[in-house]
C-alpha cells in the first residue's frame, strides 16, 4: 500500500508557502528578496533543502502535434511514480526540479498531486523545447515573434498554466548542437524577454559548448545576467575550457545524467570545477525518472536515489567536504532557482 501524505501533514514537513503579494511587499523593502515557485505556491529559498535540479516525472516523446494527456491514464502514472518520490524523500531529498516542458508531457496537476502525497517540493516550468530538430515545437512558433512567445510564457507566470492556477518556477528550453537554428535563436530571445518581465531563471538543454556560447551571447545582448541562465547538460561538452569561460562569466554549469556508470567522470569534472573556483556555480542531477507515455506501464522507471545514496559518499572519499556537498545539493540549487523581482526599466 502506498503511504500518502495529506496536505496538512505536507505543510508540517515544509513551512507553509506565502503569497506573491507578501513577496512583492518584501521585495519593495529589500531588493535582495526572492522566492522559489513550487507547484503549491511560492516558498523562501531557505525552505528548498536538499534538491535534485534536473529530473523528470513523466515524459511523452510522441511530438508536439500528437501529445495529449488523453494518451495515458493519469491514475496509473500517479501510482507508479509516487513510490519513487517517497523513496527519494526517505533518502533526505526535499525538492525536485521537474524539467519536462510543454508539448513534451508537462502535467502541473499531476505534479501538484504527487508533491502533496510525497511531501516534496516540485517545481515546473514555462517555455518551449527546441532541440530534437524542433519535433516538440508547436506550429505557432514558426509565425510568432519572440515577443509573442514571451507573452505566452509571462501569462503562465501571472495567471498560472492553463486553468490550473499552478505557476512555473523557471523557463525551460532546449537546443541542439551549435550553430543554433533561427527557431532556436528565437526561443532564447523569448526566454530573455520573459526573464526581463518575470525574473524566472532560464534553464536550457544544450547540445554542446558551441550552442552554449551562442546562447550566452544572445542573453548578454539582451542584458540578461548569465547568473540567470543554467547551462543544462554541460557534461556533453568535452572542452572543459568552455566550462571555465561561461562559469567565469557567471553562468550555472549543470552536470546532468549522473549514474553509476559515469560517476568517476563526474568526480573528475567536479574536482576540476572546485580547483578552478567554480563549484559555487555548479549543479548536479540524474536526468532520471520517468513514466514514459506510450510504453506499457510507463516503461522502465529509473529512480532518483543514486546521488544521495552512493555519489555523496564517493565525493567524500575524493576529498569533498560537508560544506562542498551542502553547496552542491542545497545552496546552489536554491540560488539558481531563486526568482528575483525585476527593477523598473529592465
Amino acid at each position: 500500500m502506498l503511504h500518502v501524505i495529506s496536505r496538512r501533514h505536507f505543510l508540517t514537513y515544509a513551512p507553509a508557502v506565502f503569497s506573491i503579494a507578501a513577496w512583492l511587499k518584501a521585495a519593495a523593502a529589500s531588493p535582495a528578496a526572492g522566492i522559489i515557485m513550487t507547484v503549491n505556491g511560492p516558498i523562501r529559498p531557505s525552505e528548498l533543502g536538499v534538491t535534485l535540479p534536473h529530473e523528470h516525472v513523466l515524459v511523452d516523446f510522441i511530438g508536439a502535434d500528437k501529445v495529449s494527456p488523453n494518451r495515458y491514464d493519469e491514475h496509473e502514472a500517479y501510482r507508479i511514480i509516487l513510490p519513487h518520490l517517497l523513496s527519494l524523500r526517505e533518502k533526505g531529498c526535499r525538492s525536485l526540479i521537474e524539467c519536462t516542458p510543454n508539448f513534451l508531457g508537462r502535467n502541473p496537476r499531476l505534479l501538484q498531486r504527487l508533491s502533496l502525497a510525497a511531501g516534496l517540493h516540485l517545481i515546473t516550468n514555462t517555455g518551449l523545447y527546441g532541440a530534437a530538430a524542433h519535433k516538440y515545437l508547436p506550429a505557432y512558433v514558426q509565425q510568432e515573434t519572440p515577443e509573442q512567445l514571451a507573452g505566452r510564457w509571462v501569462a503562465e507566470w501571472k495567471n498560472g498554466i492553463g486553468d490550473t492556477g499552478i505557476k512555473p518556477g523557471f523557463i525551460k528550453s532546449g537546443m541542439d548542437k551549435g550553430p543554433l537554428s533561427p527557431l532556436q535563436r528565437k526561443l532564447v530571445t523569448a526566454a530573455a524577454l520573459t526573464w526581463r518581465q518575470t525574473g524566472l531563471p532560464i534553464g536550457i538543454h544544450t547540445g554542446d559548448g558551441a550552442a552554449a556560447q551562442e546562447e550566452a551571447a544572445i542573453l548578454k545582448e539582451m542584458k540578461v545576467p548569465l547568473s540567470a541562465w543554467i547551462w543544462i547538460h554541460a557534461q556533453n561538452e568535452k572542452d572543459l575550457a568552455i566550462h571555465d569561460q561561461l562559469a567565469g562569466a557567471g553562468a550555472w554549469v549543470s552536470l546532468d545524467g549522473l549514474s553509476k556508470e559515469n560517476a568517476q567522470d563526474y568526480i573528475t569534472r567536479l574536482t576540476r570545477l572546485k580547483q578552478h573556483g567554480f563549484l559555487q556555480q555548479t549543479l548536479i542531477s540524474h536526468d532520471a525518472g520517468w513514466y514514459n507515455v506510450g510504453q506499457p506501464g510507463g516503461g522502465q522507471f529509473r529512480n532518483y536515489n543514486y546521488l544521495l545514496t552512493a555519489f555523496v559518499p564517493l565525493l567524500k572519499q575524493h576529498g569533498f567536504t560537508e560544506a562542498d556537498i551542502r553547496m552542491l545539493t542545497v545552496e546552489n540549487p536554491a540560488r539558481a532557482f531563486t526568482i528575483q523581482p525585476q527593477p523598473a526599466g529592465v
